[in-house]
């Protein structure tokens, strides 16, 4: 009997210490799963971008693919069977301990493609004026985002596209953004809202001129000057338009994601061998206007993915297409900056209602 006793006490407490051990194991998982998933995205959304910038490159169609949820769940079951058999003769004695366990992760990823209206809105609709001045007013360089995002300023065009669709700039605005960009960082410059016949308008004005230095001064009658605008007048309105109405606006005829694209995709280095076979156009080249150097937004690298040869080292995103490797080096600092850019008008331009097309739920365990 003492014998049964012992041992009862010791299947007792093993069962003990192993269902102790099966506390809650959801908040354990909020930090790694939130940060990996958040890094899995990221990196599928650079992927996407990139890639989609190279099929618009070389005349292919494009296609978007959100990812709508993201659920996980966790199943941990454990079971233990515990059995004593004891019998008059002490030899017959038996004891049984077995323990079983499993662990279920399982994942479910909601995808959704942009289509129909989500599409349209998404990619086909300009960024608002009113948009592209509220980042130069969170601090966003002014002459990369009107030259990356602005067709046209008071009908002063800027460059576009490659092969046939390209455009050059007018003379006057490189050195417009440039001059922007100065009165920006000197703090000349400034944005708010009024109301204007019961609507909201957005409102641009200049410092003073008694309030800055000489040069920033000499810059404003400039911009003033490029853009036709009142040297009396202290504030201008800014439309959604190609020619402003008055000299009292800037008219600001904007681009869409989809025309930011075309012409981001012009700056890809594709493969001689591509160029000569005519499956794309040959890469534009970039001088010096009005003798200030015009670099390319983006760089976008590319080199031969086979008979066998890894993922480019150091890169930021990379894809790889018609047995090429396209890439961004992660030490381009502006190339990175651009892409980040891109994300932060994506989220803005996700205002419409959701899209007609079907979504795809994949179990992913």
């Amino acid at each position: 009997m003492h014998v049964f006793r012992r041992t009862t006490f010791i299947l007792v407490a093993t069962a003990a210490l192993v269902l102790s051990g099966c506390a809650s194991i959801g908040p354990g998982t909020v930090k790694r799963d939130r940060f990996n998933y958040i890094n899995a995205i990221s990196e599928s959304w650079k992927a996407q971008l990139l890639l989609n910038m190279v099929k618009i490159r070389y005349g292919d169609t494009p296609a978007f693919l959100e990812v709508a949820s993201v659920i996980n769940s966790y199943t941990i079951e454990a079971s233990i069977d515990l059995s004593y058999n004891w019998y008059h003769n002490p030899y017959d004695t038996t004891q049984l301990l077995r323990g079983s366990g499993k662990f279920t992760d399982r994942p479910t990823i909601t995808y959704s493609p942009l289509t129909g209206q989500k599409f349209t809105t998404m990619l086909m609709s300009p960024v608002e004026p009113a948009t592209l001045f509220s980042f130069i007013q969170a601090g966003y360089s002014a002459d990369l985002v009107l030259r990356l995002c602005v067709q046209s300023i008071n009908g002063i065009h800027n460059q576009y596209g490659g092969g046939a669709r390209f455009k050059s700039a007018d003379p006057d605005f490189f050195p417009l953004i440039e001059k922007l960009r100065a009165i920006q960082d000197s703090g000349a410059i400034g944005m708010r809202v009024e109301k204007v016949e019961g609507k909201d308008v957005i409102v641009l004005i200049f410092r003073d001129p008694r309030k800055v230095d000489e040069q920033i001064k000499a810059d404003i009658v400039a911009v003033r000057k490029l853009l036709g605008l009142d040297p009396r007048a202290s504030k201008f309105k800014v439309v959604y338009d190609a020619i402003a109405a008055n000299d009292t606006e800037i008219a600001i005829l904007s681009r869409s994601m989809m025309q930011i694209l075309i012409d981001l995709a012009s700056y890809i280095d594709v493969p001689e061998k591509h160029i000569a076979e005519k499956r794309v156009s040959p890469t534009r080249t970039f001088e010096a206007v009005e003798d200030i150097a015009v670099r390319p937004l983006i760089q976008i690298h590319s080199r031969a993915s086979l008979p066998v040869a890894s993922k480019p080292d150091d890169a930021f995103a990379a894809v790889k297409y018609h047995h090429y490797w396209f890439w961004i080096d992660d030490r381009d600092l502006l190339s990175k900056q651009i892409m980040s850019f891109l994300l932060v008008i994506f989220s803005l331009a996700e205002t419409g209602g959701a899209g007609k097309g079907p979504i795809v739920t994949v179990p992913a365990g």
